[in-house]
């Protein structure tokens, strides 16, 4: 599975994404994930879950490539000068781009979301580091 942190200036974004993956060969790899996550920028709080498809390709044995197409449904709360909470919920689409380097099961990264809205993604920034952990 995989596990997103991410800090910005008074921001904070944290992902867990238990994964199925199936290797076709010692350099391709597919599968799906869900993704659990949780986002506070200021008074923003925003929730999520969600699933995606990933592909992961090893050129050579040390470095992955990886693509992950992932949707998500957000509910977020914010307040304004006070007033009572502001509720949304909507769909948020992701697509990210990655590279890590490998070592066995394990790899550590970063990719980039091509698709990134500052306003309705629940992450921080689109640039995001991961952690993936396969057995």
């Amino acid at each position: 599975g995989g596990l997103g942190f991410g800090l910005t200036n008074g921001g904070f974004n944290a992902s867990v994404s238990p994964s199925a993956i199936y290797q076709f060969n010692e350099k391709f790899s597919s599968g799906v994930s869900l993704t659990f996550n949780y986002a506070k920028l200021n008074d923003d709080k925003r929730y999520a879950y969600g699933g995606s498809i990933l592909s992961l390709y090893n050129p050579v044995p040390f470095l992955q490539i990886s693509a992950e197409l992932e949707q998500l449904r957000i509910n977020r709360s914010f307040s304004i000068n006070g007033l009572p909470d502001i509720k949304d919920n909507y769909w948020s689409p992701s697509l990210f781009l990655g590279l890590g380097y490998t070592d066995r099961n394990f790899t550590i990264g970063i990719s980039y979301n091509v698709l990134y809205d500052n306003d309705e993604s629940i992450y921080a920034n689109a640039w995001l580091p991961f952690v993936r952990v396969y057995f």
